[in-house]
């Protein structure tokens, strides 16, 4: 063979080879892209992940009004992280969806002026942080309750150094990898964060531990997340953190779709959907009532310090306008269903030395409308709370709210603003009724609302400002959100 043959002949051979070569990386590739993609539903829905800006559904409204008769009224939205948009919570960066729902501005630029000014007080910073209590059993680490500063009897039996709540959120899934788990308890061990929210009963309805409940066992909500919840709370509390379950109310999928009989139906008889597919429990229900106390006094018998009622309200779709909520709602407004079913919860569970929360959007504060529309009544809910938790997340917040162009920019002056209005409205009515209130435990904003087209990226900064800010109005106690539990470490201050 002459030498041109066989060059042209390797020459055939090597491209041969190479196209080969070429075909087989382009398979592997292929292969891996495809379960890449494939595994991202699985990891949303284990809440390992969150791509809010791929749901073009879970979006907050620039300067949309509250979905419902009265179009023409400025609101604001909540984290439920609060939404039924939203996703706990969160589409943001959390598994709940915000409310599409701005605040109504009836704060003046005068009045947010004098917000503003307000902020040089700084020694309010460190209220309440001076008081400590001799204890006789635990050390289990908890907030100062307002009979607690009065002296006289509190109605939780765990006795323990007074520490004002310092908290993060943690998910189902997230509580039961053991890796994740050492790291916040890490983070407890040396920052000032001294408590955690751990999901019980989560926004799909799923139970996240085995549960000795009938009702969770028939419809299959026992998801057991979390293997040994009794080791996980013995672990916790060796640490010193104060521990709340989070338990979320009458947003369950599951429960509504195993049981008919106590779901939200339109008047036609269809089945109430919300615009995510979701279903809802009916709030004027007994029987859902029974499930989610039950619920909590399990929670509480394992060793919780606190039970949290998430979504203890009324979807907000538009859709709701259609539902028929049968004969138990005759004579009953939407605010005296929740109210109630809060009263009842508290008078079940307090009796059991625990303490009882709710979430709560932030424009019920002042906005009669918006409270009407979720059916929480901010002070009524405070007369039988021990914590009211208002979701006053700068990004959930419209344009111009309390005076201020983009609330999610403005992350100290938005949150003094808010809690500044909660302050004037519970006083106000304290004042009058002369009875107690809850104390009030705000939900802080640590994530980047990528979604709201005036935004900034949240870090460090924007969280210490937002901190800052609940001392600065006179409060102690907050807790931070962040659906993915990706929490920005760098903003705890050190022990």
């Amino acid at each position: 063979m002459k030498k041109k043959d066989l060059y042209i002949k390797y020459e055939k051979d090597g491209n041969r080879k190479n196209r080969k070569k070429r075909k087989t990386y382009i398979t592997v590739i292929a292969i891996v892209l495809f379960f890449l993609l494939a595994s991202v539903p699985v990891m949303q829905y284990l809440h390992v992940i969150t791509l809010p800006q791929f749901n073009i559904n879970k979006k907050v409204v620039d300067k949309g009004l509250l979905q419902d008769d009265n179009n023409n009224v400025k609101a604001g939205n909540s984290k439920d992280t609060a939404a039924d948009t939203r996703s706990s919570h969160e589409v943001f960066d959390n598994n709940q969806d915000p409310i599409e729902h701005n605040i109504q501005k009836s704060v003046t630029p005068t009045e947010a002026a004098d917000v503003k000014s307000s902020a040089e007080n700084k020694d309010l910073q460190q209220e309440g942080k001076k008081s400590t209590e001799e204890t006789t059993e635990g050390s289990v680490k908890r907030p100062v309750t307002g009979e607690d500063a009065d002296g006289s009897e509190t109605g939780s039996e765990t006795n323990a150094e007074i520490e004002p709540v310092k908290g993060i959120y943690v998910s189902g899934y997230r509580a039961g990898i053991s890796d994740y788990m050492k790291d916040f308890i890490s983070l407890a061990d040396n920052t000032e964060l001294n408590a955690m929210v751990i999901d019980v009963k989560n926004d799909n309805g799923e139970i996240t531990y085995k549960m000795d409940q009938p009702l969770a066992k028939e419809i299959g909500a026992d998801a057991a997340y979390i293997n040994d919840m009794p080791g996980l709370i013995k672990k916790l509390k060796e640490n010193k953190v104060y521990l709340i379950a989070r338990v979320v109310a009458f947003k369950d999928p599951l429960l509504a779709k195993k049981r008919k009989d106590l779901c939200l139906k339109k008047k036609d008889g269809t089945i109430f959907q919300d615009k995510n597919g979701d279903r809802w429990v009916n709030p004027y229900k007994k029987e859902v009532w029974d499930y989610l106390v039950d619920i909590g006094k399990e929670a509480a018998d394992l060793g919780f310090d606190e039970i949290q009622y998430d979504y203890i309200r009324f979807s907000t779709d538009t859709g709701m306008k259609q539902v028929n909520f049968g004969a138990e709602a005759k004579g009953k407004t939407k605010t005296e269903a929740i109210s109630e079913f809060t009263k009842y919860a508290c008078d079940s569970l307090k009796p059991l030395g625990v303490k009882v929360s709710a979430d709560v959007f932030g424009t019920i504060i002042d906005s009669k409308v918006d409270a009407e529309i979720v059916g929480q009544d901010y002070v009524k809910m405070a007369e039988y709370l021990d914590y009211i938790c208002p979701m006053i997340y700068p990004s959930h917040y419209g344009e111009g709210s309390f005076g201020i162009s983009y609330p999610d920019t403005k992350p100290y002056e938005t949150i003094l603003a808010a809690l500044k209005k909660s302050e004037e409205v519970l006083q106000k009515n304290q004042k009058s009724s002369g009875k107690k209130l809850a104390i009030v435990r705000p939900w802080l904003q640590d994530f980047t609302a990528t979604w709201v087209p005036h935004h900034i990226k949240y870090g460090t900064a924007e969280i210490r400002d937002q901190i800052k800010a609940v001392y600065d109005a006179g409060y102690t106690e907050w807790l931070l959100w962040n659906g993915s539990n990706n929490y920005t470490k760098t903003a705890l201050e050190k022990n």
